[in-house]
């Protein structure tokens, strides 16, 4: 029997509109029954046009949304190529989601870690503040608990709670994590019990950067360490509709930004270290500061291969976007949404702002999920590709860069799941987390 959609809020980063319940359901309705088909269809155009704004703080709907393709998309910097042109020796191929453990397994999950040095083990963050052990060896298994800390987190906002968690790979023992109270942010690291080496100490807890978040929503909350070894997070904008304190562009301000710092050392007053070759670490902005102009980043991952930075910003009205983030760059907002002047609505500079590698419009998808480059060896058509998603349509795409510039791009499943976020295990296979508590491996179709 199929599994009826909820389309809960809770965990996600956007609010969902009636017209956009009628168009997931006809989404779903597309999809074959109560499994995930592979689409295999590149996206149809450029750019779309303009329709009206839509009010509120987060991601929204402004029309029906299309029932069985994905909308109008395009890489920046090619505008009017359809990413169709891909050749068909090109492409992925198809592709399939394996289901590690059925929907109810886990209570609103929002994210998916490893541990390095276990390559059978996964760790699932649940928002209301848990994180629970995924056993790849034995995923029928009742999830352990790892961390226990629902008596601190706030998550009574749709996108408050427990929203990140990075393992320190030159120390695995000991956890990071990134989670709200009714007003602020907190990154905290977390020791290991020896007895116990899966179990996080919830007594051990040592905070170490903590700051206000005006509003409920717009948390960001991914963190992860990168191939320096630095810890890298990222921030939302604080919230409210179309940031109305200007966080994004405020480089005195630690939101609407990735930050960057150095947790391996302390420097005075504070419990990390500034690294020397951060953008604004002489002056002239936050020295924690790496990239801004960013308005939710949902999930941002490394290349294990290449080493860039891809994060996904959820939209306002109109544009999703794919970023690759580098050190000192201005990603636009809140003067572009997309590639689109957000403020002033016409007639803004854009100099100096780095443009997105790809946005998708809201006839595609309404909230941005990003994910991983694929490294794995289950689907080799997938190597280099970058998946990522849509929270409310559950469309999952791959895009590609090209040499000489731009992006492929092509649509691998319709899912019928609102995707959270993805994961990776030690084999660099990647895997999908549903709201409904379930966890799925992309594997070859």
């Amino acid at each position: 029997m199929c599994r009826e959609q909820s389309f809960v809020t809770k965990g996600r980063n956007m609010k969902i509109h009636s017209k956009l319940l009628t168009a997931a359901v006809l989404l779903i309705a597309l999809t074959s029954a109560c499994t995930s088909t592979p689409a295999g269809e590149s996206s149809e155009s450029a750019i779309a046009p303009s329709r009206p704004a839509a009010s509120g703080p987060s991601s929204q709907a402004t029309s029906s949304g299309s029932a069985s393709l994905p909308g109008s998309a395009s890489p920046s910097g090619s505008a009017g190529e359809s990413p169709s042109t891909a050749p068909a020796a090109g492409k992925p191929g198809p592709v399939r989601l394996e289901e590690i453990a059925p929907q109810g397994t886990y209570d609103r999950p929002v994210g998916l870690e490893r541990r390095s040095g276990e390559p059978d083990k996964l760790y699932v963050v649940e928002q209301a503040g848990k994180i629970r052990l995924l056993d790849l060896a034995d995923p029928e298994a009742k999830p352990a608990e790892v961390l226990d800390i629902t008596d601190r987190v706030q998550d009574d906002g749709n996108e408050q709670g427990l929203l990140g968690l990075a393992f320190d790979p030159a120390h695995p023992a000991d956890a990071y994590v990134n989670y709200t109270t009714e007003t602020h942010t907190v990154i905290s690291r977390f020791s290991a019990d020896p007895s116990a080496p899966d179990r996080l100490i919830p007594s051990s807890e040592q905070v170490i950067l903590t700051f206000e978040q005006p509003y409920s929503n717009h948390n960001g909350g991914q963190l992860a360490f990168g191939p320096d070894g630095m810890l890298y997070i990222a921030t939302g904008d604080g919230g409210g509709a179309g940031d109305p304190r200007g966080n994004g562009q405020n480089r005195k301000s630690l939101l609407g930004k990735i930050l960057r710092i150095d947790v391996s050392r302390q420097d005075g007053s504070r419990a990390y270290a500034i690294p020397a070759d951060n953008p604004f670490a002489g002056g002239d902005g936050a020295p924690e500061i790496y990239a801004y102009g960013l308005r939710n980043p949902w999930r941002f991952s490394f290349d294990s291969e290449t080493g860039r930075l891809w994060a996904a910003d959820v939209g306002q009205n109109e544009w999703e976007e794919i970023n690759l983030i580098e050190k000192g760059g201005n990603y636009g907002w809140n003067i572009r949404e997309g590639n689109e002047c957000y403020k002033p609505a016409k007639g803004c500079a854009s100099e100096g702002l780095q443009p997105p590698v790809y946005v998708y419009d809201h006839d595609a998808g309404v909230s941005v999920t990003g994910g991983y480059v694929y490294r794995g060896r289950l689907v080799p058509g997938l190597t280099g590709w970058y998946l990522f998603s849509d929270y409310a349509f559950g469309t999952v795409w791959a895009l590609r860069l090209k040499e000489g510039g731009g992006v492929l791009h092509e649509t691998l499943l319709q899912t019928g799941k609102q995707i959270t976020s993805f994961g990776t295990d030690e084999a660099g296979e990647i895997y999908v987390v549903a709201q409904d508590g379930g966890i799925f491996r992309i594997g070859k179709g």
